[in-house]
């Protein structure tokens, strides 16, 4: 019987984590970047890391508008494992947001967790 609620109990965090990493927009990729810039789409750039605790605020943030607005794209980029990335957005802090309307940076913000300042600043993308 314990074996069996093991087991249940792993399938359960499976499917809760696969959730979670669907809605967490997906990993920078500067190909898919540069495409969506080329069809000039509203686009989030997330600047996270795990063990930072405003990225944990913001994320349910982000994650609530990229459901309110689907045409969002959404990149996040992992802060300890992405430096490149970072160099290339002159990025020197995690929870970091910076919008593209297409091939414009539209607005940028470091450690804003106020949700009408964050939906505000992705607005300007729209």
């Amino acid at each position: 019987m314990l074996l069996k609620t093991y087991k249940v109990l792993l399938i359960a965090a499976a499917l809760l984590a696969s959730s979670l990493v669907a809605e967490a927009g997906q990993p920078f990729d500067a190909n898919a970047f540069r495409s969506a810039q080329a069809a000039n789409k509203a686009i989030l750039v997330d600047i996270t890391a795990s063990w930072c605790p405003t990225c944990r605020q913001q994320r349910p943030i982000v994650q609530e508008i990229e459901k309110e607005k689907p045409d969002l794209v959404v990149y996040e980029v992992d802060f300890d494992t992405a430096k490149d990335v970072l160099k290339r957005f002159r990025v020197q802090y995690q929870s970091t947001l910076i919008i593209f309307r297409g091939d414009k940076e539209v607005a940028r913000s470091t450690a804003e967790t106020d949700p009408a300042l964050i939906r505000a600043m992705i607005a300007k993308a729209f």
